[in-house]
């Protein structure tokens, strides 16, 4: 799943996140979604969450757990 759609993303799943400073590069960063804090049910660049360190980003991948 690509994290576009905000019914596929739900705490405590684990992603891959694009941070704000790594969009250029493309570099993902693996966490826990802690929060969505998207509103919308969906977003052409991803779903934005908040890991449970704290770091915010776009989701680009979900992992099944």
């Amino acid at each position: 799943m690509n994290g576009q759609n905000r019914k596929d993303v739900l705490p405590s799943m684990t992603v891959d996140i694009v941070l704000k400073k790594d969009q250029k590069t493309g570099k993902l960063t693996r966490g826990i979604v802690k929060d969505i804090l998207t509103n919308s049910s969906s977003h052409p660049h991803g779903i934005k969450v908040r890991l449970i360190d704290g770091q915010i980003g776009r989701v680009q991948v979900i992992h099944s757990n």
